[in-house]
């Protein structure tokens, strides 16, 4: 069809090379995020070796942090699994799994702190939650539709279609994106009370705050991950699409 004609050869509009560089970001991503994963679990466990020196559990610590932002809604349990924890706003609960609940360890504070911290974001209305939570319907469709969406497009010859199922994939990476103030803020919230409180000092303090930077990585990952992903489908699928008109 009228301008596009000659992309036949897509390495003459640099679309092919375009594609190669972008399945290379893909792929430098996905050794970023298998790195920064080991490296959660190894700054966790190194820290799992150190107990906090006023004796508090994982438990009691993210109990100071609600009461130190006037929380009385939220509950604390245990649920199976290792670093699983989770701070669920519908039921109120936050859930500290084996590796953290009813341990004193600078790792497992932190950690419970940082559910705590969510808890915190929710009560306060913090305005990057809303977001993410706002978007968390589209963005499952997203995943689950908008790949296909897009090829079925190509097969009909449907651009539109083509287009309409990457939007609904770029609501993925959205979600990542907004993800990422969302954990650094709950991760801010924890240290703030575990300093100020000093549930931790000196290198206990500074022990928490690596156990959380190294669990914000992979959230920075992440991001970087989502939008590799959206650049390569975008130059594939945009690229059939101009072969196909």
């Amino acid at each position: 069809m009228y301008g596009y004609q000659g992309l036949g050869n897509l390495s003459a509009y640099g679309i092919g090379s375009a594609y190669t560089w972008s399945y290379i970001l893909v792929l430098v991503c996905f050794f970023a995020a298998l790195i920064a994963s080991s490296r959660v679990k190894s700054v966790y466990a190194k820290f799992d070796e150190y107990k906090a020196s006023r004796g508090l559990t994982a438990e009691q610590a993210a109990q100071r942090v609600l009461d130190y932002y006037g929380i009385t809604n939220v509950s604390i349990q245990h649920i199976p699994g290792e670093l699983s924890d989770n701070f669920n706003p519908k039921t109120n609960i936050i859930s500290l799994s084996d590796s953290t609940y009813g341990h004193s360890s600078i790792a497992a504070i932190g950690v419970a702190c940082h559910e705590a911290g969510h808890a915190a974001q929710h009560a306060q209305g913090y305005l990057p939650i809303k977001v993410r939570n706002a978007i968390i319907p589209v963005c499952n469709i997203g995943s689950a539709a908008g790949i296909p969406l897009a090829l079925i497009g190509i097969f009909l010859n449907m651009s539109g279609l083509v287009y309409f199922g990457l939007l609904l994939y770029a609501f993925v990476a959205l979600f990542q994106f907004v993800t990422l103030p969302v954990e650094l803020d709950a991760s801010h919230r924890a240290l703030k009370v575990i300093d100020e409180t000093k549930m931790l000092e000196g290198n206990e303090y500074t022990g928490a705050r690596k156990v959380l930077t190294a669990a914000a990585m992979t959230y920075v990952v992440a991001v970087a991950t989502a939008l590799a992903n959206l650049l390569r489908f975008v130059i594939v699928f945009l690229g059939n699409s101009r072969r196909s008109s």
